[in-house]
C-alpha cells in the first residue's frame, strides 16, 4: 500500500519521525488507499504541537485552534496541501458543530476515538495499520458506521449527519441500523450548521454517481425537510391531467428529472432537482376543475434565488441556476422563426445552453417518456447550431455604430447610443436585408 503514497508525503513522514514525534498518516486517504482510490487529500496526525511542528516544518502555516498545520507542497506539477494535526481529545459541543475545548491527546488510539466513522478512523504507520473501530472490515462490507456511540458522535458535529449520507453515496456503501436510527433522530440539528457547508456537503453528493439515491437519503433521513424544504413541498402535489405524460407528484419528478439528467456538473444537477420548485406555490385549477401550474417557471426562479442565497452559493453559480429555473419551459416548435432562435441565445446565454439542453432531456425522462429527444428537440438543436456559428448576426454586425449615431444626431456619448443601438438590432434581427449603412441613418432620426 505504501508504493501508491507519493515520495513527497513520505517526505514529509520521515522529516515528522526523525524528530523524534509518532507520526502516522489517517482520514478518508487510508480509506482511499485501502479501497484503491485516488487520494486526493493527505493528513497526518502527530504527537508533536504546532510549535514542534513548525519548527520541522518552517514554511508551514498554522492559523486554527484546532492544532492543524499546513504544509505546501507539489505533487505531479500541482500544488497541495499536506494538513498536520495534534493528537486531539475533545469535551463538549455547546453549538453542535465545533468542539468548546480542545486538548492535545496524548495516543492515536484517543485520538482515532474522536473521528466520526470507522472507516475514517484508520491510521497507518509506514509499517503497520492501526485499526481499532474495525474500519477496515466495514469497508469490506461496504459499511457507513460511526466511531462509539453515534448519539455522540452526530450531537458533538451535526455537520456529520449529512457526511454520513455524502459518503455513502459517493461509495455506494449503506449506513449501519444504528447509524442511521440515530440519524433520523437527529435530523433537526442540521439547523445548527451553516448553508455554506451544507452546500459543500450537497454539492458533492451530487457530483456522485448516484445523485438520485443521495437525495433520497436526505429524504428518509428526514434532512431534506431542514435544508430544502421547499422541495418536500412538491410531495403530494399532483401533476396529473388527462392526455398529459406527467404521472407522478413535483416532488418525485422533481427527484426523476435528477435521476436522468445527462449532465454530470452539480450546479446543473441541482437546476434540474429545483427546476418545478416553484409549482406547489404556483398550483391552481382551469376552468374545468383541472390542476395547472401557470408562471411556475418564475416562481420557481425566485425561490431559487432564496435558496440559493441561504447555502451561501456564489453569484455566478446562482445565477445559471436562476436562468435555467426561469426559462426551462422554452416552447420547441419547428414552425420558430430564426430571430426567435437567437432570442432564446440571448436569453439563456451562450454558455448555458447546453446546460438548458441537458436539463429538457432530463425533464422529458423524468415525465416518464421514454425517449430523450423529441424530433422537434433534436431540430431546435440543430438550429441553435447553426445560429452559433461564427456568422451569427449580433449587435456588433450591424452596418452602422455608436460613432455614426452620435455624428448624426449631434449627441454625445451616453446610454441613448447603446438603446438606439438595440432598437436598430431588434429591428433589424428578423429581416438582415435591412441591414445596410443607408437604411440604418434613416432609421436613426425616427426612433
Amino acid at each position: 500500500m505504501t508504493n501508491n503514497i507519493p515520495n513527497e508525503i513520505i517526505s514529509i513522514y520521515q522529516k515528522i519521525a526523525d524528530a523524534k514525534f509518532e507520526v502516522y498518516l489517517v482520514g478518508g486517504s487510508i480509506r482511499n488507499l485501502l479501497m484503491k482510490k485516488p487520494v486526493k487529500d493527505w493528513d497526518f496526525t502527530t504527537n508533536a504541537t504546532p510549535e514542534e511542528i513548525l519548527k520541522v516544518f518552517p514554511d508551514g502555516f498554522y492559523d486554527n485552534q484546532f492544532g492543524t498545520v499546513g504544509v505546501p507542497i507539489v505533487i505531479n506539477n500541482e500544488k497541495h496541501v499536506a494538513e498536520i494535526t495534534t493528537f486531539r481529545t475533545e469535551t463538549t459541543y455547546s453549538d453542535k458543530r465545533r468542539p468548546d475545548k480542545v486538548e492535545w491527546g496524548k495516543t492515536i488510539e484517543e485520538d482515532l476515538s474522536r473521528r466520526d466513522f470507522t472507516i475514517n478512523a484508520i491510521a497507518l504507520k509506514l509499517n503497520a495499520i492501526v485499526d481499532p473501530f474495525g474500519g477496515q472490515k466495514d469497508i469490506e462490507q461496504k459499511i457507513i458506521r460511526a466511531v462509539g456511540d453515534p448519539s455522540l458522535r452526530f450531537k458533538e458535529d451535526a455537520l456529520r449527519l449529512l457526511r454520513a449520507i455524502r459518503i455513502a453515496t459517493e461509495l455506494g456503501f449503506i449506513i449501519e441500523e444504528n447509524t442511521w436510527n440515530e440519524l433520523q433522530k437527529d435530523a433537526a440539528l442540521i439547523t445548527h450548521v451553516s448553508g455554506e457547508r451544507i452546500r459543500i456537503e450537497l454539492l458533492r453528493t451530487l457530483s456522485s454517481n448516484h445523485p438520485y439515491d443521495g437525495i433520497m437519503l436526505l429524504k428518509n433521513a428526514g434532512l431534506l425537510d431542514y435544508i430544502l424544504p421547499e422541495l418536500t413541498e412538491g410531495i403530494d402535489v399532483s401533476q396529473v391531467r388527462p392526455g398529459r405524460h406527467h404521472t407522478t407528484d413535483v416532488f418525485t419528478h422533481n427527484l426523476l428529472s435528477l435521476k436522468f439528467c445527462p449532465s454530470n456538473d452539480p450546479i446543473v444537477r441541482f437546476a434540474t432537482l429545483l427546476h418545478d420548485v416553484g409549482k406547489p406555490k404556483a398550483r391552481s385549477e382551469d376552468k374545468q376543475g383541472l390542476v395547472i401550474f401557470y408562471n411556475h417557471e418564475i416562481v420557481g426562479a425566485r425561490i431559487a434565488r432564496e435558496i440559493c442565497d441561504r447555502l451561501k452559493f456564489s453569484k455566478k453559480d446562482r445565477d445559471a441556476i436562476i436562468t435555467l429555473i426561469r426559462w426551462h419551459m422554452f416552447t420547441v416548435d419547428e414552425k420558430s422563426t430564426d430571430a426567435a432562435i437567437r432570442r432564446f441565445i440571448r436569453r439563456v446565454g451562450i454558455e448555458n445552453i447546453q446546460d438548458m439542453l441537458d436539463l429538457r432531456v432530463a425533464d422529458r425522462l423524468g415525465s416518464g417518456t421514454k425517449t430523450a429527444e423529441s424530433w422537434r428537440l433534436k431540430l431546435f438543436k440543430e438550429r441553435i447550431e447553426k445560429e452559433l456559428q461564427p456568422a451569427a448576426f449580433s449587435i456588433n454586425d450591424l452596418a452602422i455604430d455608436g460613432n455614426d449615431i452620435m455624428k448624426e444626431l449631434s449627441i454625445k456619448p451616453g446610454p441613448k447610443v447603446g438603446e438606439i443601438l438595440q432598437k436598430l438590432f431588434e429591428e433589424v434581427d428578423p429581416d438582415q436585408s435591412k441591414n445596410t449603412k443607408e437604411y440604418l441613418l434613416t432609421r436613426i432620426k425616427k426612433l
